[in-house]
Formats: structure tokens, sequence, C-alpha cells
């Protein structure tokens, strides 16, 4: 019987991108919750035996304006606890460290673009370790989160100390982006153009990073990604 992967979405074209197919490859059936459709319950994230909870332009401290937002981290803390696999990208990053009694806030400026990521130790002997201290990725987020309790810091960027951190090696959280794909990439410089102007940065800006940097980054991205996928153990 195929396992099943829920991969939980906040806007739709921050999808899985090239993690789709990574996954569907490795044999798990895939499944879509809407965050502020698709209802919330502490077992939502338990059951599935992969999880992927994916990003988004709010802020978990925005409950009072997103009510789902507390339920939504109640059930990634129950997943947590369950210690099955789980990966959180951007905002799914965040919901963890939430999760996690860590505070998430805003940083001190927006990091929306391709630049290189500084990994630590442990983050070298982790599956970033093909990012490498040079290799661009996809940076866009406002918000920072401290290093939760008990959790290993992964990378860093000057103006986000944690950029990625483990739980356990099978519970991985990613302040960046290596999921997204290059050639669909307009629909996320559409959907974030409010984003934009408010940070003064022009889309062409970025456009032109997509064309130069995108596909180097896309296929570390589909590396690091396979490897980690690998690492959380293929379905029966």
């Amino acid at each position: 019987m195929p396992k099943t992967c829920l991969a939980v979405r906040h806007v739709a074209f921050e999808d899985l991108g090239l993690l789709g197919p990574l996954i569907a490859a490795r044999g798990y059936d895939v499944r879509l919750h809407d965050a502020g459709v698709d209802r919330f319950d502490v077992q939502t994230l338990v059951a599935p035996d992969l999880v992927i909870v994916l990003g988004g332009p709010i802020g978990v401290y925005e409950t009072a304006a997103y009510p789902f937002i507390g339920d939504e981290i109640a059930a990634v803390a129950a997943r947590l606890a369950s210690n099955k696999p789980m990966l959180g990208i951007c905002l799914g990053a965040q919901m963890m460290a939430a999760a996690l009694g860590a505070r998430v806030a805003p940083g001190p400026l927006k990091e929306i673009g391709w630049a290189p990521l500084t990994l630590t130790a442990a983050g070298r002997a982790s599956v970033l370790a093909p990012l490498g201290d040079n290799n661009p990725v996809l940076h866009w987020h406002g918000d920072n989160c401290a290093l939760p309790a008990g959790c290993e810091r992964l990378a860093a960027t000057a103006h986000c100390p944690v950029q990625a951190f483990f739980r356990t090696p099978t519970q991985l959280a990613l302040q960046f982006h290596l999921e997204t794909e290059p050639a669909r990439f307009e629909t996320w410089l559409v959907g974030h153009t409010v984003e934009l102007g408010k940070a003064g940065i022009d889309p062409r800006e970025v456009r032109r990073q997509v064309h130069t940097l995108g596909p180097a980054a896309h296929a570390l991205g589909g590396k690091v990604l396979a490897a980690w996928l690998d690492s959380i153990g293929a379905p029966a």
C-alpha cells in the first residue's frame, strides 16, 4: 500500500515545485491540505507518513487576523512530537519553530532574491552539504526565528542567523526555497507584487536572477531534497 505525503499549502503558487515529482518517484501518494480552507485538528498532520509545510506571506504571530494559524501550529507540534518525517519551508519552518516554543518575529529586513548561505559545521555534515558557502539559493522572507531548544542550527545569512535547523535529521526546517521551478517563477512575481513594491524591489531584477542563477539553484535544490527524502527512508 502506498505511503502518504500531506503537503500544507498557504497560497497556490507556493507549491511543492520540484518536490512533487521527487516525492512521487519514491512511491508516495501526495495530498494537498489548503490552510485556511481545510480544517486543522491536532491529528491532521500525525497520520501521514510524510508532511511538508510550505511557504506563504503571513506571519505565525498573526493569529488574530488569521485564526487558523493557532490550530496549524498545534497540528505541527503534534507532528513533531510523533517523531515522524517533516519538512518545513519558509513559513513552514517558522511554524516548526513556533511549535517548538521559539520566538518568530520580523527580521531587520526582507531577504528576497538569490544569495548564498553560510553552513555551520552541522550543516556541512548534513544533506545541505552540496550547497556549500558560495552557491546562491532563493530567499523570500521577512520574518526570522530563534533556534528552538534541542535543535541543531545548520545555516545562516548575515541578516538571518537561523536559516535552517533540524530537531532530528528527519524533521528539517528551511527558511529558504530549494523547491522553486524557474520555468514557473513568474507566478511568484505576480502573487507577491504588493510585497515587492513595499520592499522597493523591482521584479525585473528578480526575474533576471531567475534566468542567471535559477537553473543552478534548481539543480542543487533537487540534489539536496532528493538526498533528504532518501535519508528518511522510501515507502515499502
